[in-house]
């Protein structure tokens, strides 16, 4: 494909990417957060916290498929995915900011409600902002090589942004002055990314461009379970990500984790010192640079050998190296408990997460493809909503369980670093390094039964695209 040709150009990848980056940002700042506020500021109780979150994002998930049916049934002429982008995020960032709200509850029934009641409408309004923003990928562009580039690097600032609030909450606390996060940081926090995603999301509707159209698609709601269900290749996505859940807990009990396992550090030269709370900076800078590797790694060998074998190869280190580095530090030498020892293991770790972002996005852009190729119909926003179930379920049991196993290590939020155990520390790195292992390795199952990465299908889609545009053209 020739330049003049290009739809998706490199400065059209950077603008869609972010605007993803600044709406996982959000996702990242409730994921990593979320569960703290509630034990620090609000005094809940942390396994009560993980069964609400737990209940509250399988209600809420299952607004998914009929966000994406109102997405495909609608017709806007500046586009599919965009208007729906356009009318949420604001609501979005709002949401995220009331979740933070520090409020003196006097009922303990009261409280919870609350919580629930939030945590339920947070999921649904990102659902709103996540699915066409999510979609978008496959209506920018009808080559899957441009779309394979940009799901790239959106998925790397995908990455980036679940984990940035790691370092965006310390540096608020820092020009704040406090030594821990006060109800302060956390409403400052929220307001900042907030403004972000706003802004960053406005870039993106500025800067993108829909160029595959599609008619309304209204689906009755036996239409859309049939999709669901008689999708193989979106089944299959589906179920990589669900057994896949605890491959991010390591994210969702980062702050926790950090608490647990590391005294305070003082950053050589700046005379800054960190503890409790602040501390997951540390692990976050641990892990984002072979994160960030992986995920620039990962698009170049998936266009060498196809994305069911770059999936698979990942997968296997991931879940040796995951697995394998909890042993040492239950089992081995002192050297694997300490500050360096934990940040050698993050290196090592990290490298692993490259694909859980980039195939899905990937596969479920052929899947829209070749569904279309062999029913005439695309369906972006209900399969889109899929893979949105999907992540929510998965973020779902990943919350809950890594709160929960945190919970019962005994760990309570205002502890100091003093009263932690050794036991306590192996039940919190089992949620923090094993489980995410495993979970990698039963993430491969499904993957051997995906099939459009076979070079003759790839082919098949290519040519119905390719007859599919030039009779768009000629009409």
């Amino acid at each position: 494909m020739n330049n003049q040709k290009k739809t998706l150009t490199f400065g059209k990848i950077i603008v869609y990417s972010v605007g993803i980056f600044g709406i996982q940002l959000l996702v990242g700042y409730i994921n990593t957060y979320q569960s703290q506020f509630y034990t620090s500021v609000l005094a809940a109780d942390l396994t009560k916290c993980a069964v609400i979150i737990l209940i509250s994002k399988i209600i809420s998930s299952f607004a998914d498929p009929i966000i994406g049916n109102i997405i495909d049934s609608a017709h806007f002429k500046s586009g599919k995915m965009k208007p729906f982008v356009a009318m949420s995020i604001i609501p979005f960032a709002l949401v995220t900011t009331i979740m933070f709200i520090a409020i003196d509850f006097k009922s303990e029934t009261f409280k919870y409600a609350y919580i629930t009641v939030t945590t339920v409408l947070w999921n649904i309004v990102m659902s709103f902002a996540d699915i066409p923003s999510q979609g978008m990928l496959a209506v920018l562009s009808s080559s899957s090589e441009e779309k394979n580039s940009c799901a790239g690097i959106a998925n790397m600032l995908k990455s980036l942004a679940l984990v940035a609030p790691n370092l965006v909450v310390p540096v608020i606390c820092m020009l704040t002055g406090s030594a821990v996060i006060t109800k302060k940081e956390y409403i400052i926090s929220a307001v900042a990314m907030g403004i972000f995603a706003i802004l960053t999301t406005a870039i993106m509707l500025r800067g993108s461009k829909e160029v595959v159209k599609s008619e309304p698609n209204k689906l009755g709601f036996k239409e859309m379970f049939s999709e669901l269900f008689s999708n193989k290749p979106l089944m299959i996505i589906f179920l990589i990500n669900i057994l896949g859940f605890g491959r991010n807990m390591a994210v969702s009990i980062g702050v926790q984790a950090a608490a647990v396992l590391l005294d305070k550090v003082t950053i050589p030269g700046l005379n800054i010192t960190l503890a409790g709370e602040n501390l997951p900076i540390i692990l976050g800078v641990g892990a984002a640079i072979p994160s960030t590797l992986s995920v620039v790694l990962t698009p170049l060998i998936s266009k060498k050998l196809g994305v069911k074998k770059t999936f698979m190869i990942f997968g296997v280190y991931g879940a040796v190296a995951a697995m394998g580095y909890y042993l040492l530090f239950a089992f081995g030498p002192e050297w694997f408990r300490s500050l360096w020892g934990i940040l050698l293991g993050q290196f090592v770790i990290n490298f692993m997460f490259g694909p859980h972002g980039f195939a899905p996005l990937i596969m479920l852009s052929d899947s829209v493809d070749y569904r279309e190729m062999t029913t005439g119909k695309r369906t972006e926003g209900i399969q889109y909503s899929v893979l949105s179930l999907s992540i929510k379920l998965a973020n779902a049991f990943s919350v809950a369980v890594g709160i929960f196993i945190v919970g019962l290590s005994g760990y309570v939020g205002t502890m100091s670093f003093a009263d932690v155990t050794p036991h306590m520390k192996n039940v919190v790195m089992a949620a923090y390094w094993f489980i995410p292992g495993l979970c990698t390795g039963l993430s491969m199952i499904p993957m051997l039964f995906y099939k459009l990465d076979r070079k003759e299908v790839r082919q098949q889609i290519r040519d119905f695209i390719a007859k599919r545009d030039s009779e768009t053209v000629a009409k």
